[in-house]
């Protein structure tokens, strides 16, 4: 007997039956009705959005994962490592053991062979500032004034002894070079709110940039579009940035539509072009900035007085100083994320205090102090503050003992270390987690580098679990799904 199924029964021109066509009709206006459920509840924002055509501009403004007040990251990055119990995290156990070895059931691996002495109190006195009595040492007098509105994070913990790895750690989330950086992620799920300036912008300390460069701004397996663009704080903010004298805009104008022409044949019979596509942006977003980038960074459209709050025009606030207003300016005009380098170079060019935190720090805290001071101040005046998350801190802290018998230096900690939150959805005036009794290692509600990361992609309403990037078979994300949000420090 034959096992074989009649064939199907065919109709002319196509045609289903009337059994078919009902069935089909039914399933259609279920799926409208489940399309309009799910887009009103936010499910398709909050699961990534549809693919952008090669041929589109990827930096096109982009709707979050859900509503929050901030829309712009400030990142005070502080090079070299400041010393939590010497700026934000006070331990008097430290002087009443003070000469004393670290207690032996401390696990410290020694990085680098250096000399381990004893346990050294603060250099400085903490004092509290604000309504909130939150204890903040000498080293950041002016920024004290605003301790209401920080929350200083205690408990935080890195991977890595090291400053090249630990500051890709601290960009990127994992301590491996070749990752896109934080604000690469931002950018890429946001997009820009403005179409004439780089969604994300770095500013570096002129004595030079972190010692691991360029991968801690770098868009790592993703276009070049969501690198961090590098801007000067005083003439040209990018270099290169002008054309040649003889060549006015309209010739430019003309010479960028030809090859805006060529580039986009070449990239219609080639569809799929990630690399390609981001260079022809690229190019239309360079010829934009000719207008609009110098103007953001002129700071004679600045009131003497503003200047003068950030301490522009006197060492040794003027260059930091600079930066911190630049930001305020770039965060006024949609700029996402802006990140501001204290600390240039090597050792004592940055706030790697191994000879003498008091030195050190006494150096680099007045030289930013009174800028980042100013911009809390200036963003909260200008009512910028509620959207616009500002974040201080290095790649690592330092250890609670000296390098050697009576030096004044700390060497690295990554064990336990601080870091703070303003502005954007922050509740201020708190102190969240702790570090033992000596400040050694985070030993109550620590926070890792991915848990950081979760916390400001939240505040800028992105889900940290739901922005991917598929790369190599993979779906990737900047916390590789394994920060927490620290819910305890939002508003």
């Amino acid at each position: 007997m034959s096992t074989k199924h009649p064939p199907p029964r065919s109709f002319p021109c196509g045609h289903t039956s009337r059994r078919e066509f009902v069935w089909e009709l039914g399933h259609g206006f279920t799926g409208l009705a489940l399309t309009s459920l799910l887009a009103g509840s936010g499910f398709f924002a909050r699961h990534g959005h549809a693919a952008t055509p090669a041929s589109a501009n990827p930096l096109l403004s982009r709707p979050p994962h859900f509503t929050t007040r901030a829309k712009s990251c400030i990142f005070l990055m502080m090079n070299g490592a400041p010393s939590q119990v010497d700026t934000f995290d006070y331990k008097p156990e430290l002087k009443k053991h003070a000469g004393k070895a670290l207690p032996a059931d401390k696990k410290y691996i020694n990085s680098g062979g250096r000399r381990v002495g004893y346990l050294t109190p603060n250099f400085r006195e903490f004092r509290p500032g604000g309504q909130s009595g939150l204890l903040i040492s000498d080293y950041f007098p002016q920024v004290r004034q605003h301790a209401d509105k920080l929350a200083v994070i205690r408990s935080c913990h890195a991977d890595s002894h090291a400053h090249g790895s630990a500051l890709v750690q601290m960009n990127t989330g994992m301590p491996l070079i070749g990752r896109p950086s934080l604000g690469a992620w931002v950018t890429y799920g946001l997009g820009s709110a403005n179409d004439s300036l780089p969604a994300h912008v770095v500013m570096l300390d002129k004595r030079g940039g972190p010692i691991s460069g360029q991968p801690n701004w770098s868009s790592g397996f993703m276009p070049a579009t969501f690198q961090g663009t590098l801007f000067r704080p005083s003439g040209d903010p990018i270099l290169d940035l002008r054309g040649p004298r003889h060549l006015d805009r309209k010739a430019q104008r003309n010479q960028l539509d030809l090859l805006q022409q060529l580039n986009q044949a070449h990239l219609d019979a080639r569809p799929g072009g990630a690399e390609l596509a981001s260079r022809i942006q690229s190019y239309e977003l360079a010829y934009r900035m000719q207008a609009e980038a110098p103007e953001a960074v002129e700071l004679s459209q600045e009131s003497q007085t503003t200047r003068e709050a950030y301490g522009i025009g006197k060492e040794p606030t003027d260059e930091y100083g600079r930066n911190c207003l630049i930001a305020r300016r770039l965060v006024e005009r949609g700029v996402r994320f802006i990140q501001l380098y204290s600390g240039g170079g090597h050792l004592e060019e940055t706030w790697d205090a191994h000879e003498s935190i008091e030195k050190n720090h006494g150096r680099h805290g007045a030289e930013v102090d009174q800028p980042i001071a100013a911009l809390l101040t200036d963003l909260e005046q200008r009512g910028l503050l509620d959207e616009t998350l500002v974040v201080w801190g290095g790649e690592f802290g330092r250890m609670p003992f000296s390098e050697g018998k009576n030096a004044p230096g700390r060497n690295h900690n990554p064990y336990g270390f601080s870091m703070w939150m303003a502005g954007g959805g922050i509740q201020g005036g708190i102190a969240y987690g702790e570090t033992d009794e000596f400040g050694f290692a985070a030993v109550r509600n620590r926070v890792h580098v991915h848990d950081i990361h979760a916390t400001i992609l939240h505040l800028l309403g992105i889900d940290h679990e739901l922005l991917t990037y598929f790369h190599q078979g993979r779906k990737e994300s900047l916390t590789d799904v394994h920060g927490r949000v620290i819910t305890g420090i939002l508003a």
